[in-house]
């Protein structure tokens, strides 16, 4: 028996269906502990062994983990697209959790290569947590550089000669020595702001050492690929959770949206951009490409390669990025092996994978 789980903020909407899809049970439970255990029941009762979940990493991350804890059931995570697909091909029926829930369940059972649930706990919940309040104060600081350059040229006219930046906490501190003194409102109230961005400033390198200092140990050999460090490894860690899930260099490829999309028909045979895929990871990978790119690396000798067989720019810049996708995953296989060992060898489960703990 196959079951499927449609989750939102407040519900979860559970369908049970058999080999061939016919709906045997169904149930709407509130997203809470109560909520879950009734779902364990049904689940149960009907001897299910194969759970689809649309959303295990946003609404259905709860649930999944309650799951994952207390039983040995089979967690598959359901694209909202195939859902969506399910639901078009019958036509008339309208768009209910209910309807919902019962597409992902009999995705679940005719579809044995859905990925396992990303069981976003431990460490990688929170590096995800703390990668994204660094990226909020960094949004933070541009907004507030923005609207200080924007009222220094008319308080301070020509300053941007002498001081045409503020990145740096000098920077800030040498334009703040020049409103000194300026008692209008406008120098006032930019003065506030560029005190915030060195207060914000100061806050992002705190949470960068934070992150460093949790990735050490657990994403070594990530880290250590030219354009990464410990800001990408941390971002590969905080989603790809458990690398496990992709069996081959292929699969994490295409869940990275670097592996072209075939688009071929005919005699005409070629492939398209992969508009798909995880972006947060593959914007991670577009940053280590063009740090590539710009410097006297490897990346950089197959770039040029590339540009010379008659690629566009972008066009190199993504053949690199699905080539770095491959050594990541590379790398990514050799963390969880060494956090495999040290775990061994402390007496503990060497199967466990680190990014879960």
């Amino acid at each position: 028996m196959f079951a499927g789980i449609d989750t939102h903020k407040d519900t979860l909407a559970v369908a049970v269906v058999d080999a061939a899809g016919r709906q045997r049970a169904g149930v709407e439970v509130v997203n809470a502990a109560a909520g879950f255990a009734a779902v364990t029941q049904l689940l149960a009762a009907h001897g299910v062994g194969r759970v689809g979940i649309e959303g295990s990493g946003a609404f259905g991350r709860a649930v999944a983990a309650y799951l994952a804890a207390t039983t040995r059931l089979d967690l598959r995570e359901v694209p909202t697209a195939l859902t969506s697909r399910e639901r078009g091909a019958r036509p008339g029926q309208g768009k209910t959790d209910e309807v919902d829930a019962l597409a992902i369940a009999r995705i679940t059972a005719r579809d044995p290569d859905l990925p396992p649930v990303r069981l976003t706990v431990g460490l990688a919940a929170d590096l995800r947590s703390l990668l994204d309040y660094r990226q909020d104060l960094v949004y933070e600081r541009h907004t507030l550089v923005n609207q200080a350059h924007a009222e220094l040229s008319g308080l301070v006219p020509g300053y941007q000669h002498a001081h045409p930046h503020l990145k740096t906490s000098a920077q800030v501190k040498a334009v703040l020595e020049l409103l000194d003194g300026d008692e209008r409102v406008r120098a006032e109230v930019t003065r506030r702001r560029l005190v915030r961005v060195l207060a914000v400033a100061a806050e992002a390198q705190a949470v960068r050492k934070q992150i460093t200092g949790m990735v050490a140990g657990h994403a070594e050999h990530v880290a250590a690929l030219y354009g990464a460090g410990p800001i990408i490894a941390a971002r590969f860690l905080a989603e790809v959770v458990d690398i496990d899930r992709y069996p081959t260099r292929d699969a994490f490829a295409s869940a990275n949206g670097t592996a072209p999309l075939a688009a071929s028909s005919g005699r005409t045979v070629r492939h398209r951009l992969n508009r798909g895929g995880n972006r947060r990871l593959n914007y991670a990978l577009y940053i280590m490409a063009i740090t590539q790119a710009r410097a006297d690396t490897e990346g950089r000798v197959y770039y040029d390669r590339k540009r010379a067989e008659g690629k566009t720019a972008k066009e190199a810049i993504r053949c690199l990025k699905r080539q770095l996708s491959d050594q990541v995953y590379k790398a990514m296989r050799a963390d969880a092996a060494t956090a495999g060992a040290v775990l061994e060898a402390d007496g503990g489960p060497s199967a466990a994978p680190a990014q879960a703990a």
